[in-house]
């Protein structure tokens, strides 16, 4: 069978110009914004063996990860989906001397197994920042305001906020409304699905009314706090409010408390970043535990930032000056119109044409012209 020799498989793709140095530019932007918050980056491979990817998370699940066997150490590696794990493994391995709170970020590409309908990539650019060894109020609130200053640093205006309860029904499950243990993922899928008639039938009537409760963050407090008379949520729901004070003004706020898709290994909070314009989730993050070699546990928050959508809708990319450069004209010159600012394309030839080559400008002896 021929095949096609631009054919790529599914879900990935070339990085043509103008967005292949938007995509890095905004890279750039990104990390560069995550740094001043003291953030200091790392850079974790892009393949590990599996069974890194999968136990340095607690609730992490091997359900994304495409696999392969090493040749070398024959022992099955996997290609990271998320590098947020990559980051817990080496705060718990090769930084697990370093003073808490431990504030690293990252950069690079991820690779997903399955494509989703809302985001057909599989293969994305990752950005974020994990802060380890706290998830307190006070943490989350500085890593979401790390995650909105980045996005704004790339270009990104109307920023939502979708916060959630990933572990609301565990909460209330082995309390204010018992469920058998053996029924707790199934209500907890079950919600994440708003199936009303599947709760029903599995005799969970008394979660129902929380796929209701979603929404601006004040009223959906107020539902939330008037569906838990045991005041079981109290501690949670009064730090989503203390969060939502805090970001007043710098994003719209919102929460769901049943969301789960994506968030399987965040503990007590977690959220999703959208943004005016841009198809989809723009980012993710919350809280979470990391687990040691001898099986303790310590707590960490951060956020990853899909830059892939931002590229797609044009950031990142600046208008270049491109200027023509004769064959024969002195090379110090060219270099002097460098070092201001302009991109000089050389010509190899008598033949060359300017316009054809995507230049702005012809340098000459009077200096750039327009061309």
């Amino acid at each position: 069978m021929t095949i096609n020799p631009g054919l790529l498989p599914e879900g990935l793709r070339d990085r043509l110009p103008p967005q292949a140095e938007a995509a890095s530019r905004l890279m750039h932007r990104v990390i560069v914004a995550i740094g001043r918050h003291g953030y200091e980056r790392v850079s974790p491979p892009l393949a590990e063996f599996e069974e890194q990817l999968v136990g340095r998370l607690k609730s992490a699940r091997a359900q994304d990860l495409l696999r392969f066997v090493d040749p070398v150490s024959q022992r099955t590696l996997a290609l990271r989906p998320d590098i947020t794990a990559q980051v817990g493994r080496i705060a718990a391995t090769r930084m697990g001397h370093c003073a808490r709170p431990l504030r690293l970020a990252y950069g690079g590409p991820v690779l997903k197994l399955r494509a989703t309908q809302l985001r057909p990539e599989r293969e994305l650019m990752q950005a974020g920042a994990e802060l380890i060894g706290n998830d307190s109020v006070a943490a989350v609130i500085e890593i979401l305001g790390v995650a909105i200053e980045a996005l704004e640093t790339a270009g990104v205006t109307g920023i939502g906020v979708d916060l959630t309860l990933p572990d609301l029904v565990e909460t209330l499950a082995h309390g204010a409304m018992p469920l058998p243990t053996d029924r707790i993922d199934a209500v907890r899928d079950l919600l994440d699905a708003k199936d009303a008639g599947g709760l029903a039938a599995l005799g969970a009537e008394a979660y129902l009314p929380f796929i209701a409760a979603a929404g601006p963050v004040a009223p959906a407090l107020d539902r939330l706090r008037a569906l838990d008379p045991s005041r079981a949520l109290d501690t949670r729901l009064a730090a989503v409010d203390e969060i939502a004070t805090a970001m007043a003004g710098r994003a719209t706020l919102t929460l769901d408390p049943t969301e789960r898709h994506g968030f399987e290994y965040q503990s007590w909070i977690g959220f999703s970043l959208f943004a005016d314009g841009v198809r989809g989730e723009i980012g993710r993050g919350g809280c979470y535990n990391v687990i040691h070699a001898d099986g303790t546990e310590e707590p960490a928050v951060g956020f990853s930032l899909y830059l892939d959508p931002l590229v797609d809708t044009g950031l990142g990319q600046v208008p270049t000056r491109r200027l023509f450069v004769p064959a024969g004209t002195d090379a110090g010159a060219a270099a002097a119109m460098r070092a201001a600012g302009w991109t000089t394309i050389a010509a190899l030839g008598a033949t060359d044409d300017a316009a054809r080559l995507g230049c702005t400008h012809r340098l000459t002896a009077e200096g750039p012209l327009p061309i």
